[in-house]
């Protein structure tokens, strides 16, 4: 055995181990910025190391590049922490697939000289700019998101579904806004919220700090599932309200608070417009709130009138066949210049505009705004090639945009567009760089503690088929080990293959769990269909009413394309895994075209669209009760009878995102056909896997099942 093959060994064998320890090679890594508006420090979360899940805070300061650490959660809290989460914000780690422990998340003031954090159900103060200790605040609680007004003079928080406010200076606390019905909370985002629409808060300070914009949430007229533990039958099981497609989501309405008492509704057509998507409140201008119907078509933009109530419309599109929300927009630009994200039909891009008039080009689509100025737009967004993400600085006056990134690779950014913190990752790339451009002088690099994966993709980037679908092939680091007697590998198609993600990204860590299957002795396809963000909206329309049908297409013309160009691969041994839509798409690959893949490894897949959330689903599939044989189309478990091929389902019982009932129902459903196959479950586990030996073994069950199901052919 050469020293090649025995480095590849020896990182394969270590991997499942060390991702599990590592949380996929991302602790240690610095992240949630903010950036003071003077630009002189950069506050961020990072933990001590590689394999360290307890996250601290950090300050950086710009000018000389000295970090320190302002906040640790071991010296703040004895004991578990975890242990003293409400569940409010155990569910918000779920929404959020948190991974990480210790401080996840904290607010500062307007001036990031002061931040709040919770730490097991108390808020902890923060001096960001000098060298005070950190302070308990010993407030009421149990304290879910605790926000610091502008002034970083008083502390607003939710306790038990009602919204308290305290002064910072004497600790005088008071509940602002309740509600005695149980049903309803103030101040915390709704399911589908937090799940789908990427709105995480549910509460919003005025620019003066004198009120505040709370979401009520009246979750009565939505279906109560119950989740229960089968390995712990004494224990009760846990009851969720889940808003299955075609049934009622939670009543949200919004209120302007005033620290007096005084409540003022705030009027709009909430029949017509339920999703109440995303609320901004600055010094720019009134505060905004963005507003869906039912059936995602019709976006408007309101601005409202905190004195009195009532909202008017500024920008109200119709879409077909939806529109799509996107983060960081709208915004107000100093001059209440309005800043909105909207499709551009005719050049089939998604585009800046400013009162109306387009300021990005058409050739870049933009994927989210993070900062705008009176001068420029800082913005990220892909050009000719989806599977890059790049930062971009783009002046308002219609001069060409400046990229902020190196280009050939994955970059995201957060704080202002005078300062701004980029994270860059490339193929080329072990880890990611982190990098401060301050207004003037060279970029500011802070630290990264995350440990480096042995495992080095073995990658060729793809364009597949007529419609040039991204895709990324891997193979063994010496594919001779494992070639068949006709040289050949089998191949493992590894997608997630819906919409609104992408697996096919030029940067090393999108292929580590690929390589480490190519090591098992596998060619592994990574494909990219329709839907997918970055190619324009046209083509992620492409899949409105047919989640099966044109994803599976779309596998199946990526797999012809890749047999056709690398006679290496084994098209009769095909095997195919996924998780949550990739399971989806696993399990429909093997019932619906057994002829392509031979087996298929399905986790926590969606079987049936009526099963999942109103949000996602009906944006896609439409409501079932007008729609409801597209529903019958793309459900598996129409399918069950086909089975013919070896499948494995694994669900975590404690998902209540896709939860077990997708499993279990299409479990049913193939042993009444009498269709073997087999279940995996995964007690107290839930959709994001996080425990480190479900991660590792996971990963060394599968292989097993793969090698069964595909077998090598005899010499």
């Amino acid at each position: 055995m050469t020293e090649t093959q025995q480095a590849s060994g020896h990182a394969a064998a270590t991997f499942p181990t060390r991702t599990a320890r590592t949380r996929r090679f991302t602790l240690g890594r610095p992240r949630s910025f903010a950036v003071a508006p003077d630009g002189s420090r950069v506050v961020f979360l990072r933990s001590q190391g590689g394999t360290d899940p307890v996250q601290r805070l950090w300050v950086l300061d710009v000018a000389s590049g000295r970090e320190r650490c302002v906040a640790d959660h071991q010296g703040l809290v004895a004991g578990d922490e975890e242990e003293g989460l409400p569940p409010e914000e155990r569910a918000r780690r779920e929404r959020a697939r948190e991974q990480a422990a210790g401080i996840v998340r904290y607010a500062t003031d307007a001036r990031v000289e002061r931040a709040v954090l919770p730490l097991a159900g108390d808020a902890v103060l923060v001096d960001l700019s000098g060298d005070d200790p950190p302070r308990w605040l010993r407030l009421p609680g149990p304290i879910v998101d605790p926000r610091l007004d502008p002034a970083g003079e008083r502390v607003a928080w939710v306790r038990d579904g009602a919204l308290w406010v305290a002064s910072i200076a004497d600790g005088q606390a008071a509940e602002l806004v309740g509600d005695d019905d149980h049903d309803v909370t103030w101040g915390l985002a709704e399911f589908v919220a937090a799940e789908e629409m990427g709105r995480t808060r549910g509460f919003w300070w005025s620019p003066e700090g004198d009120a505040l914009a709370v979401a009520r949430v009246d979750v009565a007229p939505v279906s109560r599932w119950h989740l229960a533990d089968p390995a712990d039958p004494a224990s009760a099981p846990t009851v969720v309200r889940y808003p299955a497609a075609g049934t009622a989501n939670a009543d949200v309405s919004l209120a302007i608070v005033d620290l007096d008492g005084t409540i003022r509704g705030i009027d709009w057509d909430r029949d017509e417009l339920p999703y109440l998507a995303a609320v901004r409140w600055s010094r720019k201008g009134p505060p905004l709130a963005v507003l869906q119907s039912r059936d995602q078509q019709r976006l408007e933009i309101h601005r409202l009138d905190p004195r009195g109530g009532t909202t008017e419309a500024l920008v109200q599109h119709e879409h077909q066949p939806w529109g799509e929300l996107v983060a960081g927009a709208p915004r107000w630009l100093p001059g209440e210049r309005l800043l909105t994200v909207a499709e551009d039909i005719r050049a089939d891009a998604r585009r800046c505009w400013v009162d109306g008039r387009p300021v990005t080009p058409a050739w870049l689509q933009i994927r989210s705004v993070v900062d705008a100025d009176d001068t420029a737009l800082l913005v990220t967004g892909s050009a000719d090639d989806p599977s890059e993400i790049g930062v971009w600085r783009v002046p308002i006056d219609r001069d060409e945009p400046a990229r902020l990134d190196r280009g050939g690779g994955v970059a995201q950014a957060s704080g202002t567009v005078s300062v701004t913190v980029r994270q860059e990752a490339r193929l080329g790339d072990a880890g990611v760089t982190t990098e401060v451009l301050p207004e003037e002088g060279p970029p500011v690099g802070i630290a990264d503690h995350a440990e480096h994966s042995e495992l080095v993709p073995n990658v060729e980037m793809l364009e597949l088929g007529a419609e040039r679908l991204r895709g990324a092939l891997l193979r063994p680091s010496d594919p001779s080990a494992h070639l068949d007697p006709q040289g050949r590998l089998p191949v493992l198609v590894d997608p997630y293959g819906g919409p609104h993600a992408q697996r096919v990204l030029r940067r090393r860590d999108a292929f580590l769990g690929s390589q480490w299957f190519a090591e098992q002795g596998f060619a592994v396809l990574v494909v990219d269909g329709r839907g997918s963000p970055g190619r324009g909206p046209a083509w992620e329309h492409a899949v409105a009413g047919e989640l099966a049908a044109v994803p599976l297409t779309d596998q199946i013309a990526g797999l012809d394309a890749a047999l056709e160009a690398h006679d290496d691969l084994d098209g009769n041994r095909v095997a195919i895994r996924g998780w949550s839509f990739g399971g989806f798409l696993a399990a429909l690959a093997v019932l619906r075209r057994p002829d392509r893949f031979h087996a298929a490894i399905a986790g926590a897949p969606v079987t049936e669209w009526r099963l999942y959330d109103t949000h996602y689903t009906e944006r896609y599939l439409g409501h079932p009760d007008t729609a409801p044989e597209t529903y019958r189309r793309n459900s598996l478990l129409e399918d069950a009878h086909r089975l013919a091929r070896p499948l494995l389902l694994i669900h975590g019982l404690a998902d209540d995102n896709v939860v077990a009932a997708h499993t279990l129902q299409l479990s049913r459903a193939l042993l009444e056909h009498g269709r073997s196959h087999r279940v995996l479950p995964l007690s107290g586990v839930t959709h994001m896997t996080p425990q480190e030996t479900v991660t590792e073994n996971l990963l060394k069950l599968q292989s097993e099942f793969l090698r069964e199901s595909l077998p090598r052919p005899a010499e």
